[in-house]
């Protein structure tokens, strides 16, 4: 059994926007992120929550 938390199966909010930059204003990932979730390793999508959550993300209506 794995040691990482247990979190939803994307930090999407429906908040989709990368009009001024390569990171979604609603997840805080970036494009690429955003493009090959559903293919990222446990760990790899475990370092991006950390990161987002770290940075304020998920924003829902920001």
């Amino acid at each position: 059994m794995s040691d990482l938390p247990i979190r939803p199966d994307t930090p999407c909010v429906a908040v989709c926007s990368t009009t001024f930059d390569e990171i979604c204003r609603g997840c805080g990932r970036s494009v690429t992120e955003v493009a090959h979730w559903v293919s990222m390793s446990a760990e790899a999508k475990e370092l991006v929550w950390q990161r987002i959550l770290a940075q304020g993300y998920p924003r829902r209506n920001t």
